[in-house]
């Protein structure tokens, strides 16, 4: 007779507890006893597959997820105090942001990043610079997580080599880098290889770690950045899934056992505001991976075990009334644990609006603490098993995410499918869609387009100086380069050309050589562009969206009606080019008013990704626009926009409208305006609002000439 729920639970238990006794999870809140698990009729039960409850029997009564706090900013000396303080305030693991500078490849006295370095993560040319940025932080002790995707090979191998500089051989490294480039190619865009040599690095990494760094997580296959770009909870589980597929396929394409790595791998969601959808999204995603794994030959448990770090949703934020997004994150932090994370980041309130505060961070970390010490909700191991609502809601993610990724698979799997550009513009789909509803009020965002204030408080926020971040890393650069042996570091490069050309060898063993030799982020990253080449993405615009959802709306019908009361009287339709200026790839917000605009009749011209302020001065000029719309994320608009202006004018261009939309603090907007900025629109912006502004200043630019 086989054994019960409850006496498996209680094995598997007692194995985790090892010397504590089971009665140690039990809780007594004032007469009421609770037991630390319950086992439902189902017979589903936490820590055994498919793993729908948690990877572990005991979860959070036993021991409770890593409090992380994804950070950087400026130079590595300013991070590491920043980590430094944060570790001592109840942080458990570091969670490193990198600019965007180095995230595309590029050394920060490239002349491409004159208006990113430091600003959006902190700058890492060298490993001087990674030795910098953990200086007193033992990385024996310390779990450490890298978002780094595009330059992952530089990145990495100069944090093996600051380690080993510490005396940290990379056997006793602890964390997980992201390593995800699939989804790059979908949403975020910080790639830089085509995506084939993309792939053959992502099976380098997890064949070196598999070898090297038995305690380091190879890969983050990550679905936060779809869910940011507005994929729905179905999108985001099965392309996520889908891309882990691959780069199963890939690691076993070169011959490594799927038993011994498969461990190692980590997973990243984004947790939004749909609650109980997003807990079970996360028990879907379990449920999922569990079979996928064991269809493609795992047989050790743990080789089926999702393991995911979560962080709350950026987008959920707004600008207007931002204390709300204090309450926002909570809700979101709660859902991310009641789903099971292993980690967690929360983001801070002010992060729609700048870098994050001192201040909002310490809001943030301790929304957690509060969490784990004050809500009693890690006494009990999945505390909403059992619930009709969540069960049901996980039968059908489960259900119509298979059927997504089925669709994935008779393409030739993700690596093909991203080729194509159906995933990046199905999910490119769902967010204009989405945005539609929030303009038109049929999804109410408090503060923003319900309940809204009359007058906004001041927020305190960050700011880089980017211009001194930028010497400083050029003159630590120029030292370097001054002082190394250049013979070897040139011949270290040479061999990771070789490398790459050959296809063979690893090439992160050859980048830790190179990065040994001080070969620079940039260098290490071009030697491989050399053979590989640069990524050039090709651009595509979504139309009808916004037609459809605006179908009968007398607001919209006036706005269509103007613009062909324009094109009547100019004999052309007002046109607008949408830049995305500098290294930052997050290109929703651009893509939804590039399909707004086009569906009410202006001619929309959507310029590539990363170009620069002449580049994009040169495009008005050849298409002769009547307005530029810049949209900017990552905090470069106060070095960028300016630039466009004097170009623009160098190019007899002043009467081209200039209007920018992004997170952009309201303290800057003085500053733009005095630059020349016609209108400035923040996140939230209601996209027709935006549409007549434009036309406004189009208007009144051509009845001044």
């Amino acid at each position: 007779m086989g054994k019960s729920p409850r006496d498996i639970w209680f094995h598997i238990a007692s194995a985790e507890l090892r010397d504590a006794p089971l009665d140690s999870l039990r809780r007594d809140y004032g007469g009421l006893a609770v037991e630390p698990v319950y086992l439902g009729e189902d017979g589903s039960i936490p820590g055994v597959e498919p793993f729908t409850r948690g990877v572990r029997a005991t979860m959070y009564a036993n021991r409770p997820w890593t409090i992380r706090q994804y950070a950087g900013f400026s130079t590595a000396e300013e991070s590491n105090r920043f980590y430094r303080r944060a570790l001592e305030r109840g942080q458990k693991g570091l969670s490193v942001a990198f600019d965007l500078a180095t995230h595309r490849g590029y050394d920060s006295d490239h002349p491409r990043v004159v208006g990113d370095v430091g600003k959006a993560g902190v700058a890492i040319d060298s490993v001087e610079d990674m030795k910098l940025l953990f200086d007193g932080i033992p990385l024996d002790e310390m779990s450490v997580s890298m978002t780094m995707n595009g330059a992952v090979i530089p990145v990495l191998a100069m944090f093996i080599v600051a380690a080993e500089e510490q005396g940290v051989p990379p056997e006793k490294l602890s964390g997980t880098i992201q390593n995800d480039i699939l989804k790059e190619f979908m949403v975020r865009n910080t790639y830089i290889y085509p995506p084939e040599p993309s792939m053959r690095i992502v099976g380098d990494i997890i064949a070196y770690a598999a070898e090297h760094m038995p305690k380091f997580n190879s890969i983050s296959i990550s679905g936060y950045h779809m869910h940011e770009a507005g994929a729905t909870a179905i999108q985001e589980l099965a392309y996520t899934l889908a891309d882990g597929m691959d780069y199963v396929r890939a690691a076993q394409a070169r011959g490594l056992d799927i038993d011994k790595f498969a461990g190692r791998l980590s997973f990243f969601f984004g947790i939004g505001m749909n609650f109980f959808v997003e807990v079970a999204k996360l028990r879907a995603a379990r449920t999922l991976w569990s079979k996928i794994m064991t269809d493609l030959g795992a047989t050790d448990p743990r080789s089926k075990m999702l393991r995911t770090h979560c962080q709350t949703s950026g987008v959920s934020l707004t600008e207007q009334d931002p204390y709300n997004n204090v309450v926002r994150t909570a809700y979101e932090a709660l859902a991310a644990v009641l789903g099971g994370t292993q980690s967690l980041h929360t983001n801070s309130f002010d992060e729609a609006i700048a870098l994050p505060s001192e201040t909002s961070s310490r809001i943030a970390r301790n929304t957690q603490l509060i969490l784990q010490h004050e809500t009693k909700i890690t006494d009990v191991v999945d505390p909403l098993g059992g619930s009709y609502y969540v069960e049901e809601l996980t039968r059908q993610l489960v259900e119509k995410a298979q059927a997504l990724i089925d669709e994935v698979e008779t393409q030739g799997g993700m690596t093909k499918a991203v080729q194509s550009g159906d995933p990046k513009l199905a999910i490119e789909k769902a967010a204009a869609i989405r945005q539609a509803a929030i303009d038109r009020g049929e999804e109410v965002i408090v503060g923003v387009n319900r309940y809204r204030l009359d007058t906004e408080d001041a927020i305190e926020t960050l700011e880089v100086d980017n211009a001194k971040v930028r010497a400083g890393q050029i003159a630590r650069l120029e030292a370097i380069r001054r002082t190394r042996d250049e013979a070897r570091c040139q011949s270290a490069l040479d061999a990771l050309r070789e490398y790459a050309a050959m296809d063979e060898g690893n090439l992160l063993d050859a980048a830790v050589a190179a990065a040994r030799a001080r070969a620079t982020l940039g260098e290490i990253s071009q030697a491989m562009e050399d053979v590989f080449g640069r990524y050039d993405a090709t651009t595509r615009v979504l139309s009808g969206v916004y037609s459809q959802s605006y179908a009968g709306d007398p607001q919209y019908e006036e706005a269509v009606r103007r613009i062909k009361g324009f094109k009547t009287s100019h004999g052309r339709a007002p046109s607008v080019f949408i830049a995305k200026m500098g290294q930052d790839g997050h290109d929703r917000g651009a893509k939804v008013i590039a399909t707004a605009f086009a569906d009410l009749g202006f001619v929309v011209h959507m310029g590539s990704l990363f170009e620069t302020p002449h580049e994009v001065a040169a495009h008005a000029e050849e298409l002769g626009v009547d307005a530029v719309g810049v949209s900017s994320l990552a905090a470069g608009h106060k070095t960028l926009v300016p630039e466009l202006i004097a170009a623009l004018r160098e190019r007899g261009l002043k009467d081209v409208a200039v209007v920018v939309g992004g997170v952009i603090p309201s303290t800057d907007y003085e500053f733009l305006r005095e630059a020349g900025v016609l209108d400035i629109f923040g996140p939230g912006t209601n996209v027709l609002d935006a549409a007549y502004s434009v036309l406004n200043a189009i208007e009144g630019r051509l009845s001044n000439r």
